[in-house]
């Protein structure tokens, strides 16, 4: 086993970026979280591999600045697998890519039955990679050279995986959307913050009435408030499943909560005044949340209901969803590749008025899809659109 060294200060920095600038072609880059343990999504390890210049460990909350590995692969094409979970927390450290390959993402267009970085690293390359380490703690210090060994495994093959995906990709002829693709995610914007996040809370549909949905708002908040102060993931202090026990038992006082057997977590006894007195907040708030989730302004129903809501709809719905599939199948990828769900109700709904594959690409385009993406499934749309209406007209009618 390699003895690998975690790179913790500005001098291990800057050696680490002078060598990268010299090394060639693209740079492998992977982030490692700590997910559930912590409550930020900060990077608690970036490893970074360039042919030539060899695997480097770097220790962002120890480095701080991180300027001279930006300046050093910053003009470079970063190699990735599931960029979209990393990109964000490289760029809280103000690393930026300025193109990107991702390799989890090229499988999926490729049609790979298994997109894992494990398996796409024995799919193209025949090596297999060991993945015990992948829910592991990155905040812990020192980290074990078991786990550094298996973190550099991460990038070390990747840009081996990314030269066999390119000439897949080249072979299918989907080299050019790829690239849209990788350029969707890379430039993708973070979503918005829910506007009422609480309401996420697993088990939430069993409370009944607002007055207990205020006092699991409150319960909710004070969770999060505290969890963000200590840096904890806020089910690790009290699970959800506790935070909706302690709304439905109604306790009567700071004691009876103590006395719910179900109302467990590491922080459920030692923050016991904490929990009463969001409890007694949302029991006395005057702002009392409704019974179901505000929509919002152009939400639609979802679709097991559009044979009731809107016959039309459904009818273009389950055609053109039939024609993209179909589509999809014959270019060997997943459907919600080729055109996500969502894109597809939104214009199934309520459709351009010309009704033609240009004006549906317009719609399209304007909910976010790819050109290349629009070319595949436009026309399709606006014939699965007229079949739907032919279908109708000649369909036998029921009430003879």
């Amino acid at each position: 086993m390699a003895d690998y060294t975690v790179i913790a200060d500005r001098q291990g920095l800057q050696d680490a970026a002078d060598a990268l600038s010299r090394g060639t072609g693209p740079v492998a880059v992977d982030v490692e979280r700590a997910s559930g343990f912590r409550y930020s999504q900060r990077a608690y390890l970036i490893q970074v591999f360039r042919r030539d210049a060899g695997v480097f460990l770097i220790d962002p909350p120890a480095v701080g600045d991180l300027s001279p590995l930006q300046r050093a692969i910053g003009e470079d094409e970063w190699v990735l697998h599931a960029a979209s979970q990393d990109l964000p927390s490289l760029r809280e450290l103000d690393l930026m890519p300025p193109v990107i390959f991702d390799t989890e993402l090229a499988a999926r267009l490729l049609g790979h039955d298994r997109v894992g970085l494990g398996a796409v690293v024995e799919t193209t390359l025949g090596i297999t990679l060991a993945k015990e380490h992948s829910a592991a703690d990155w905040s812990t210090r020192p980290l074990p050279q078991s786990w550094l060994e298996y973190a550099a495994l991460d990038v070390v093959h990747l840009i081996d995986v990314r030269d066999a995906l390119v000439a897949e990709l080249a072979d299918q002829d989907k080299t050019g959307l790829a690239a849209e693709e990788f350029e969707a995610v890379r430039v993708r914007e973070p979503r918005a913050p829910r506007e009422e996040p609480w309401r996420r809370l697993s088990g939430l549909h069993t409370v009944r009435g607002r007055r207990n949905l205020a006092v699991a708002r409150a319960l909710w908040t004070a969770r999060e408030e505290y969890a963000r102060a200590e840096d904890v993931s806020p089910g690790r202090l009290v699970p959800d499943r506790a935070l909706v026990a302690a709304v439905l038992a109604e306790p009567a006082s700071k004691q009876d909560l103590a006395r719910i057997k179900e109302f467990t977590g590491r922080a459920s006894r030692t923050q016991l005044d904490r929990w009463w007195a969001a409890i007694e907040t949302g029991r006395a708030t005057d702002e009392l949340p409704p019974e179901r989730a505000p929509g919002t302004g152009d939400s639609f129903p979802p679709p097991r209901a559009w044979a009731d809501r809107n016959p039309a709809a459904d009818a273009r719905l389950k055609s053109a969803r039939a024609a993209v599939e179909a589509r999809a199948e014959e270019l060997h990828m997943p459907t919600e590749n080729l055109l996500t769900p969502d894109l597809l109700r939104r214009v199934a709904w309520a459709p351009p008025a010309d009704g033609d594959a240009a004006s549906i690409g317009d719609a399209l385009a304007e909910s976010g899809a790819r050109r290349w993406q629009i070319a595949q499934t436009a026309q399709l749309i606006a014939q699965a659109f007229v079949d739907s209406v032919q279908e109708a007209a000649t369909a036998p009618d029921d009430a003879s």
